[in-house]
């Protein structure tokens, strides 16, 4: 029994460096893969963890000329602060709802364009069909705010002139706040549809083309084979994609909202990205505002782990 353990003892460690040998030359064979890696690891480190470094404002007064390990302690305060504000609420819901409203609605569109470009057979129209829906993407925010303002001109906008044309009363379509997130909503799917359809495009290029033959050979129509064969081969690009769409739910981002938005239309406007923005870079309420980041960054975790559980459990496709 003695020898047994001395045996065992002696054999367990000299296994971890023919692992480790193993795993450096498996990393030599691909070492151009993993100096390609340096860079994007340095980005990730650089710019997405170190700054975790500064989530501990979030729960002290910042003050600039303490400096963060400087400046006092204050718990939870400035969470109880916003669940206690008046917009509160205000700020959650519409947040939640532009999020929501552009989940069920902008992120099919892209599946859709790219199933009608797949089955269309003249390659020069799939091609200006492509092209046409993809330039949008590549203009600035701040000129699609523009083109928005012209258009939707109570008195010069073309929307409105057709609406005169029939009869109706101009709309100001950016004043009101009822019109805002149809208005927002509406617009970025006419400037991402076709940016996001190309991996969705990519996805339907890889499903075995036999299978639509041998489906034809049985009498499958279009939309048979759409619904059996080309939307189970694009699933798993379906379902990661969601998962990583609702990984930032909370995330809207404030630069078109913010160039958008106006007294008269702050009802529906107001967003907690937009006043993380004021409040935090222009009125220099850092703690606040970081512990409402940290806040929008918890709910985000949260929503990510959850739908990922459930991909896992519901089919085979996850993030892990």
């Amino acid at each position: 029994m003695k020898s047994a353990k001395t045996d065992a003892t002696i054999t367990m460690p000299r296994s971890h460096p023919k692992k480790n040998s193993g795993l450096l030359r498996q990393m030599g064979k691909r070492l151009d893969l993993y100096l390609m890696l340096l860079l994007p690891v340095t980005w990730y480190l650089v710019f997405h963890y170190a700054p975790l470094y500064g989530l501990q404002i979030a729960f002290k007064n910042f003050n600039p000329a303490k400096g963060i390990l400087g400046s006092s302690w204050e718990g939870f305060g400035h969470f109880q602060r916003f669940f206690d504000s008046y917009y509160f609420w205000r700020l959650l819901w519409n947040t939640l709802s532009i999020n929501l409203f552009s989940l069920l609605i902008a992120f099919p569109i892209p599946i859709l364009l790219a199933l009608i470009i797949n089955e269309i057979r003249n390659k020069t129209f799939s091609k200006w069909l492509q092209n046409i829906t993809y330039i949008p993407h590549f203009i600035s925010v701040v000129v699609i705010v523009g083109i928005l303002n012209v258009f939707l001109s109570p008195h010069t906008g073309p929307v409105n002139l057709l609406i005169e044309a029939f009869g109706g009363t101009p709309i100001r379509f950016l004043e009101e706040a009822g019109w805002f997130k149809t208005i927002f909503i509406s617009s970025n799917i006419w400037q991402n549809m076709g940016w996001q359809s190309i991996i969705y495009i990519a996805a339907l290029s890889g499903v075995n083309p036999h299978l639509y033959e041998a489906a034809k050979m049985d009498g499958a129509s279009r939309l048979r084979r759409i619904w059996h064969i080309s939307l189970p081969g694009i699933a798993p690009v379906v379902i990661i994609l969601l998962i990583l769409d609702i990984g930032h739910f909370m995330n809207i981002g404030f630069e078109k909202i913010l160039l958008m938005q106006n007294n008269l239309n702050l009802e529906s406007s107001d967003v907690i990205s937009t006043f993380v923005y004021t409040t935090g870079i222009l009125k220099g309420e850092y703690s606040y505002t970081a512990a409402i980041g940290l806040f929008n960054s918890i709910i985000n975790l949260l929503l990510l782990l959850l739908v990922n559980r459930i991909a896992r459990k519901t089919s085979e496709t996850s993030l892990w």
